[in-house]
């Protein structure tokens, strides 16, 4: 079967190979891009999109809450993090709210730049 799309392929291939700690990144970069994509929507008045989106990013907060390990302290406070953003956005999504997807934004961010800090310090103690 031949891939008419080789983006869809080459997406597929990073995801295939990436390590734990890459597909998290992963994770964190999709519910950012969702979420923005959610903000414009509001934006444009357009609730299907927004709507849509908002769930994705709720889909991707539930994956990175069930991949804690629990066996490390700091699981519990990404635990609650994860369990806040998801309150709101739900909020978000039921009032249409950009400022609450803002306020999401900063904390997906502020995860993200926190995970890469960790990759890095991960890489620096195997080097």
């Amino acid at each position: 079967m031949i891939n008419r799309n080789p983006y869809a392929t080459y997406a597929n291939n990073k995801v295939m190979t990436a390590s734990p700690a890459e597909l998290t990144l992963m994770l964190y970069e999709g519910a950012i891009k969702f979420c923005n994509i959610a903000v414009k929507a509001i934006d444009d008045k357009d609730t299907t999109t927004a709507h849509n989106n908002i769930m994705k990013v709720e889909n991707i907060v539930r994956e990175l809450r069930g991949s804690l390990n629990h066996k490390y302290p700091v699981a519990k406070d990404f635990e609650a993090v994860y369990k806040y953003v998801e309150q709101r956005l739900i909020e978000a999504n039921i009032k249409k709210d950009k400022e609450i997807l803002e306020e999401v934004l900063t904390h997906l961010r502020t995860m993200r730049d926190t995970w890469k800090e960790v990759m890095k310090t991960g890489r620096s103690a195997v080097s």
